[in-house]
């Protein structure tokens, strides 16, 4: 079976670690855990290994964010993942940093990324990991906000949500959504 992982982010120093780029940053742990290595292909960067007979997939678009759907639609097309084995890894405003809540479809919830996948890999009914950032700025400030750098007490916190939010990815791959909602999701 095939498996597409796509960690949402911008490409450019300027974004490295920003809350907008976490999805890059679990994409990178994966691979890392993985033994694998990413390579810039066509519209991302990409790295493929296996797990548990499964071959799996995981891509950083270099699209922008805005675009991230052309490199979904591209992947799944190229290495023949259906839309239920696509898990995006996107950063939430709606909930609380430090929760990650796996759900096997949704809205865009106005986050640019999922609406272009949206669009353009047909519809809500993908799997995708929400990284919650919280939404702690000042109004009219949500660009700032997620454009920004997690804060100290954040930093602090991120390697373990990081090394979960894998955990997560390889359990969904192994035994499947449903499960891993049950057994993974935090509050």
């Amino acid at each position: 079976m095939n498996y597409l992982i796509v960690g949402l982010g911008n490409i450019g120093s300027e974004y490295a670690d920003t809350r907008h780029n976490i999805g890059f940053m679990v994409a990178d742990e994966l691979v890392k855990q993985a033994g694998a290595s990413f390579s810039l292909l066509k519209l991302a960067y990409y790295s493929e290994f296996k797990q548990r007979g499964h071959n799996v997939t995981v891509i950083k678009p270099t699209t922008y964010m805005n675009l991230s759907g052309k490199a979904v639609n591209y992947y799944m097309q190229q290495c023949k993942v259906p839309i239920q084995n696509v898990m995006v890894i996107v950063d939430d405003l709606a909930i609380p940093f430090g929760s990650l809540r796996m759900k096997p479809k949704g809205s865009s919830a106005g986050h640019n990324g999922l609406k272009s996948i949206e669009q353009l890999c047909g519809g809500q009914v993908y799997p995708r990991l929400r990284f919650g950032i919280g939404d702690n700025y000042p109004k009219g400030r949500q660009v700032d906000y997620v454009l920004g750098p997690f804060d100290k007490d954040e930093q602090a916190e991120l390697p373990a949500l990081i090394d979960h939010s894998v955990k997560m990815i390889q359990s969904f791959v192994n035994i499947g959504i449903e499960l891993t909602m049950t057994n993974l999701n935090t509050k």
